[in-house]
């Protein structure tokens, strides 16, 4: 397992690719909250909410990006033959590759941290709220991991990363703000118990800095529900 996840980090950072992946990631949060009109210096307040409503979102296109080769790579360069004669199991290659992918797009969050001492210091009263902060960021690190769950899994049904990327931003974005949309459309008392299937729902949950049990066992639930699916297929393929 240990290994897989180390050969996944060796070939995403063998090259400018991880670390530009990285860069335009902090880059674009950067410019939108500090730069760009409207940005966090013009609210008038410490907060780092407008970078936890932004950050989702471009970690939409981040992750498949980083996962997008997972699985598709070794089946069209026919390295998981290889890999089948190791003596790995299939939950050591999920969680090998999942490990790999999320220590990487953690990586890329670690950085924003930055965010909350600037803004911080900048601060004429009051800074930042730092139970809601903390909350924030156990949020967005549950949400990328759903992603990248969600981005490994989708790997390992296609040999095509073109069409795996492609894939796995738009399973995301469903999951994630799907069920908001159509909870909208469908108006009460439907929308309440809608809206609780989303990722986003759960995700500005534990952003209010309240870490609510149900929302853990959410996220929980859908990352073991993608690593059931995912190691039934790659079974499937040994």
């Amino acid at each position: 397992m240990w290994a897989i996840c180390k050969k996944e980090l060796g070939q995403f950072f063998s090259s400018l690719t991880g670390y530009s992946a990285i860069a335009v990631f902090l880059l674009a949060n950067g410019l939108v909250l500090f730069l760009f009109r409207n940005n966090i210096l013009d609210e008038g307040y410490a907060s780092l909410a407008p970078f936890f409503n932004l950050a989702p979102w471009i970690l939409l296109l981040l992750i498949p990006a980083v996962t997008m080769r997972s699985f598709s790579d070794e089946y069209r360069s026919g390295t998981f033959e290889l890999l089948r004669t190791l003596p790995l199991s299939a939950r050591d290659l999920v969680i090998g590759k999942f490990l790999g992918s999320y220590l990487v797009v953690l990586a890329a969050l670690v950085p924003t941290l930055i965010y909350y001492f600037t803004i911080n210091h900048l601060a004429a009263t009051e800074g930042i709220d730092a139970g809601a902060a903390a909350g924030s960021y156990l949020g967005l690190a549950l949400l990328a991991a759903v992603f990248t769950a969600i981005g490994v899994c989708v790997s390992s049904f296609f040999n095509n990363a073109v069409l795996s990327f492609l894939i796995t931003v738009v399973a995301c974005a469903l999951l994630y703000y799907g069920f908001s949309a159509v909870s909208a459309l469908v108006g009460h008392p439907l929308d309440y118990y809608l809206s609780m299937l989303g990722i986003d729902f759960h995700y500005q949950s534990i952003s209010r800095g309240v870490v609510d049990s149900r929302d853990i066992i959410y996220f929980a639930s859908l990352l073991l529900l993608l690593y059931l699916i995912t190691k039934q297929n790659i079974a499937g393929h040994q």
